[in-house]
């Protein structure tokens, strides 16, 4: 038994490894894009505030990790230990392939393939009737009033009023949702929170990004641009800096879930608290991976969505940044690459539909709509085999 929690701690570490090695492009591809940092030193900056993210924030996402996804009665070391397998080889398999993918996505998806291995699609913590109906009527609300906004919009200037209601309706989600969570008047979490957020994150880092890119744009419009380039070079290293707080503060949480988890399920911790040994090797495995970077990852979310000027560059970053401080302050793990791909395309959109590739973006969409089941699928057959080949255990 104590070898399995040793091999499950190193690789709850290596997962938060691999998190570094694809996510690294969330933190540092802005910077990157517009050459305001060589990658060297982008990635040295997002290494160092990747460790400080989670000193400042609290561990709330750990426990919805370790406690908030499946029944914490039949978690043991080696289901854990199948759930970090399937979690770590798609996102290996990813980051090979230069794919953005969200590694908490990824990691979630393992513990429920484990999970319904070996106890059955019941040992998922599936959300309250009343809730879900709750969420659906919020939903509904949330995309008329949006798709409201959006025909009178296109009204006012003149443009025919049926192009823009799908993105009206999830315009409105995007915004009531995290609304009603934050004043906890909807009380989304586990699994119901991850799923919701799987598509308001993106969302919303497009949003606020646009917007923020539309103000800036307007209020510079008529600005020297070779100085404006000057001044937002140096607040975009301020912005990736927060950003990567941010991803810090969510991503390094999902390795601290899962060790203490295993720490508790072998009763090595009789109550669900993270030990400071553990976040601080969660943080610095992260930081790791990030160091070494994701090269065709970063390619990706710099160069190939869309094209971007320093002020872009900060707008993108802010965004993300705040998105994820909002969602972290609420104990929800969304995807860092969720909401920075988002962002990237909001700031893209500024300057046109044409400005962004979205046939890039179909391809990544596609990626984040995989994790779940395939990492799901990965852990399942893990679990499978093991307790054929090895009853044992």
């Amino acid at each position: 038994m104590e070898i399995i929690i040793i091999l499950g701690i190193a690789l709850a570490l290596l997962f938060n490894f691999v998190n570094g090695l694809n996510d690294a492009a969330n933190s540092i591809a802005t910077v990157i894009a517009t050459k305001v940092l060589s990658p060297f030193k982008a990635v040295l900056l997002a290494s160092f505030f990747n460790l400080i993210g989670p000193l400042l924030f609290t561990t709330a996402i750990a426990k919805t990790i370790g406690r908030g996804l499946v029944d914490p009665g039949i978690l043991t070391p080696m289901l854990i230990l199948m759930a970090l397998i399937g979690a770590v080889l798609w996102v290996f398999f990813c980051s090979y392939f230069g794919i953005p993918v969200s590694s908490s996505h990824a990691l979630i998806g393992g513990l429920i393939g484990a999970a319904t291995a070996r106890a059955g699609i019941g040992s998922i913590l599936w959300p309250s009737g009343v809730l879900v109906v709750e969420l659906v009527l919020m939903l509904l609300i949330g995309a008329a009033g949006g798709i409201a906004v959006a025909i009178y919009l296109s009204k006012t200037h003149g443009e025919h009023w049926a192009r823009y209601i799908p993105i009206g309706a999830l315009s409105g989600i995007t915004v009531l949702i995290p609304i009603l969570v934050a004043s906890r008047l909807l009380p989304v979490s586990g699994i119901l929170g991850v799923i919701v957020f799987m598509v308001v994150s993106p969302m919303l880092g497009f949003m606020v990004a646009y917007g923020f890119g539309i103000v800036i744009m307007r209020l510079f419009s008529h600005s020297n641009s070779p100085l404006l380039n000057h001044g937002f070079k140096k607040l975009q290293i301020v912005a990736a800096a927060f950003q990567s707080i941010g991803h810090g503060s969510n991503d390094a949480q999902n390795a601290m879930g899962i060790i203490t988890a295993m720490l508790v399920a072998a009763g090595i911790l009789t109550e669900f608290t993270v030990p400071l040994w553990v976040i601080l090797l969660s943080c610095a495995a992260m930081s790791l991976g990030t160091l070494l970077g994701g090269w065709r990852v970063v390619d990706m979310m710099a160069n190939k969505i869309t094209k971007m000027q320093p002020y872009q560059g900060f707008c993108a970053s802010s965004a993300g940044g705040a998105v994820l401080s909002v969602v972290t302050a609420f104990g929800v793990p969304v995807s860092t690459t969720h909401a920075m791909s988002g962002a990237i395309m909001g700031v893209g959109a500024t300057k046109g539909y044409s400005a962004v590739k979205w046939g890039i973006v179909r391809d990544i969409v596609a990626a984040w709509v995989m994790t779940v089941p395939a990492s799901a699928a990965v852990a399942w057959g893990c679990y499978v085999l093991v307790t054929i080949f090895f009853p044992s255990l």
